[in-house]
């Protein structure tokens, strides 16, 4: 089924994503002056994608450092990072700030979502008081150009993605630790917060945002006071995108994707691409800035074992000639055949879901997605050679995962409605022929069945018999 040239394309991937992510080393610059502006991002643990952030983190600070970003860049880490993450950020020319995690007094909220119990760290950038100007910044934000001219702006200034609600994904902020005090106090008395994460915080903070004037750099480079909207082009949420499958935002330069979606759907997520097609921008920047070092070894170690997998059931595959079965079901086998059916359902199933779990998530789309249908096929192989199942009928859904990523990733749709109607047409057309593939290996289970009543003797001796060659 190809599965040496499977390895090959891993390999090769894997070589090419590894020399290109080695030259993209950033080494930050040694004795250089100090800074007045720095784009800013936190971390901190405690959530099941800690490691994911991590990585998303050093992407996006090594993006900007490659933008020859006329700032620091710096991470508010809380206490129980891991310390060799806070090395590898260093490493990376990075400025690392310790800070106690920020107790969020909003965590009874009934709408309280968990995942953003300590989002409120974002309030440190205000403690930043060694700089004029801050842009502070979410971890899945991919910069297109340089955006040096942001520390302009004001004491505050934010994008309204949300026509009524402003997004803080990336904000600039004038720090003051005045400013920083007065937000303590306002968590320690509870002020309003909708959703009781920063967003609702800092939008309860600065109700007025939404009357303030649009944000033009001024041409001779002086900062300006107050605060302001900032042009929605320096956060373009990616579903915009997918709607006409290009860029058209009016109003500010386009410097600026965010990707304010659900969790398992961010950018650095290997399934992220095809099925949203700006996934692969972000594992670009990555392949660019950081490489895939930390993942490749585990992703070879799992095609060799895949090809293993195949090689051993391609080798001890039992041959369906000269066996005997019985034609009549006595009663005891239906029910043999019955349970037999749902283990057969399982074991499919979980040959399809076992190694998508498994892969590295944060590894190169490339990468990942050649070893999903590596592994899916071997232990597809497995489940054929226990049941003796018809090959075509069990790999039918793969073939069809096939035709789905080739769909998905076609690059000539007009806009993003041709594409999802294309999606729609081809599952359309695809799922009676996997339904099909599924009720003709459950009929096949019934020669499995017969054949082993036959060996524990439960046909009587006159019943006749039929071989199949």
């Amino acid at each position: 089924m190809g599965w040496s040239v499977g390895l090959w394309w891993l390999v090769a991937a894997a070589w090419a994503v590894a020399a290109v992510g080695a030259e993209g080393e950033v080494v930050a610059a040694v004795g250089a002056a100090p800074r007045r502006h720095a784009y800013a991002a936190m971390m901190y643990m405690g959530t099941p994608r800690d490691y994911e952030f991590y990585v998303a983190t050093r992407v996006m600070m090594r993006s900007l450092g490659r933008l020859s970003a006329s700032a620091d860049r710096v991470v508010i880490a809380s206490l129980d990072v891991p310390p060799r993450w806070v090395q590898a950020l260093k490493d990376d020319g990075v400025k690392v700030v310790s800070v106690e995690n920020l107790k969020n007094p909003y965590e009874k909220q009934e709408n309280f979502n968990m995942r953003f119990k300590l989002t409120l760290n974002k309030l440190y950038a205000w403690s930043l008081v060694s700089y004029e100007r801050v842009v502070m910044l979410d971890s899945d934000n991919i910069f297109l150009q340089n955006t040096d001219e942001l520390f302009q702006c004001g004491r505050f200034c934010a994008v309204f993605i949300n026509p009524c609600i402003f997004h803080t994904g990336l904000f600039v902020l004038k720090p003051s630790m005045d400013v920083f005090k007065k937000m303590l106090h306002e968590l320690a008395v509870g002020r309003e917060n909708p959703d009781g994460a920063d967003q609702g915080f800092l939008a309860s903070y600065f109700p007025d945002l939404l009357d303030q004037p649009m944000f033009h750099p001024p041409a001779n480079g002086t900062k300006l006071e107050g605060t302001y909207r900032l042009p929605l082009g320096y956060q373009m949420d990616a579903s915009y995108y997918y709607l006409k499958l290009c860029w058209s935002i009016p109003c500010g330069p386009n410097s600026v994707i965010t990707f304010p979606s659900a969790p398992w759907f961010k950018p650095w997520y290997w399934w992220s691409w095809p099925v949203l097609p700006l996934g692969l921008s972000w594992h670009e920047q990555r392949r660019e800035n950081l490489g895939y070092s930390s993942e490749i070894p585990v992703v070879l170690i799992q095609a060799v074992l895949y090809i293993g997998v195949i090689a051993v059931t391609r080798l001890a595959r039992p041959s369906l000639s000269k066996m005997c079965y019985n034609r009549r079901m006595e009663k005891s086998t239906m029910f043999l055949l019955s349970l037999l059916r749902v283990v057969v359902a399982w074991s499919i199933l979980a040959a399809y879901t076992i190694p998508f779990f498994i892969i590295p998530r944060t590894v190169h789309p490339l990468l990942g997605w050649p070893l999903y249908l590596l592994g899916s096929f071997s232990l597809s192989s497995i489940v054929i050679n226990i049941f003796l199942l018809h090959p075509i009928s069990v790999l039918t859904t793969w073939f069809g995962i096939i035709g789905t990523l080739f769909v998905m990733s076609f690059p000539w749709y007009l806009n993003g409605v041709v594409r999802a109607l294309a999606v729609f047409a081809y599952a359309f057309c695809c799922a009676p022929l996997v339904w099909a593939s599924l009720v003709k290996t459950m009929s096949s289970l019934q020669v499995l069945v017969e054949r082993d009543a036959f060996r524990l003797g439960e046909p009587n001796q006159n019943a006749e018999f039929t071989k199949l060659y």
